[in-house]
């Protein structure tokens, strides 16, 4: 069992963990629940020892203390978490990515065993082994992660915000396997958005808020819970209010003629017209259609007259232009010749000089993890 007490966490004065307590069974569910910015994912990191804050508490897994190990030392353990964006290697193999969550001393000798259970919970990624991993779906990428965490015979997997992301029927998808991965004796501590479908897989759940644990209860309980419900689960709960009490009516002036306010009946739109608005609008269609689309006579002569004295303005410059050039004297037929120029040495025509550039060529290698490089 993971049993988790006083765990605080803070950024250097800003606290985003304030003495949270709680416990996962093994093969039991326990979600997490809360706004954003609560310190959800907070809790997963500081649990798994990749908190970059100052953490203080005691956690613990059986009687071995977690607290202050390095994170590979907690994988030993029997702790893995599934982090936010699933966080896979993406140039490599599906494989591959399965294979390198065997890496852990625990799981060495059942590397063998933990693949084929990983690959029986999945289907989709026994067809897929070979495959890419970036070319796969958000999913089936989530799917990976997951089976990747699994191939470590963790005792409790922690996982942050696994739906994020996915359509859905994807959702769905994912929750049935995590139900499935339950009935393996693997406790699971998840931290989820979707209240609605967590709850309905989890055993139990904690209602995180403002970096404390203000409620602890089944998940049938909270999934009930009006609070719940209207915070969590978008409803208003099933709580009904009395009813107000009526304001007091004002006691009437003595002498005073008593005047009562007469109820104003409700008018549709086509009371209000006096007419169908349906009759309106199909009656202004048909004037539009039925319009003419020639211009009045009155705005074609317009235009023809306005056309007409842009055109005699023009003729009119035309013809100032010819007259102009009419009155220019007429040059001599045949011209004195030029003074001769000094003779000058004949310099020889430089050849043309042309600049040739070629468009850069980029090749882009990848580096593999064995260290080799691959051209793209």
């Amino acid at each position: 069992m993971l049993e988790v007490k006083g765990l605080s966490a803070a950024y250097g004065q800003h606290p985003s963990l304030n003495e949270v307590s709680l416990s996962v069974a093994q093969g039991e569910i326990v979600v997490i629940l809360g706004a954003n910015g609560a310190g959800k994912s907070t809790l997963l990191r500081a649990i798994a020892g990749i908190c970059e804050g100052k953490v203080s508490g005691d956690v613990r897994l059986r009687a071995d203390a977690l607290t202050g190990l390095d994170p590979d030392e907690i994988v030993e353990k029997g702790v893995v978490l599934v982090p936010e964006g699933r966080r896979i290697f993406g140039d490599l193999s599906v494989k591959e990515n399965l294979l390198l969550g065997a890496y852990p001393a625990r799981a060495r000798d059942s590397e063998r065993e933990n693949l084929g259970r990983v690959l029986d919970l999945f289907p989709t990624l026994r067809e897929r082994q070979g495959q890419v991993a970036r070319t796969m779906s958000g999913g089936e990428q989530q799917m990976l992660a997951i089976g990747r965490a699994m191939m470590s015979a963790p005792e409790i997997l922690m996982l942050d915000e696994p739906s994020l992301g996915l359509s859905p029927l994807l959702c769905r998808e994912l929750f049935q396997n995590l139900a499935q991965v339950k009935s393996l004796g693997i406790g699971v501590l998840l931290v989820e958005q979707n209240a609605k479908q967590s709850l309905a897989i989890a055993d139990r759940g904690y209602l995180l808020e403002n970096t404390r644990i203000i409620h602890e209860d089944t998940a049938a309980r909270l999934a009930g819970d009006p609070a719940v419900q209207k915070a969590y689960l978008g409803g208003g709960g099933q709580r009904t209010s009395a009813p107000a009490t009526p304001a007091p009516e004002p006691s009437p002036v003595p002498g005073a003629p008593a005047v009562s306010a007469r109820p104003q009946p409700r008018r549709s739109a086509d009371q209000q017209a006096g007419l169908s608005i349906t009759d309106l609008v199909a009656r202004a269609a048909h004037q539009s259609v039925s319009a003419p689309r020639k211009a009045p006579a009155e705005v074609s002569a317009a235009a023809d007259r306005l056309a007409s004295d842009r055109l005699t303005v023009v003729v009119k410059d035309i013809e100032e232009s010819a007259r102009a050039a009419r009155q220019r004297p007429a040059r001599a037929a045949n011209p004195a010749p030029a003074p001769p120029q000094a003779s000058r040495p004949q310099q020889t025509a430089r050849p043309p000089v042309i600049e040739v550039y070629r468009r850069p060529r980029v090749e882009v290698y990848r580096r593999r993890p064995s260290g080799e490089f691959e051209r793209e």
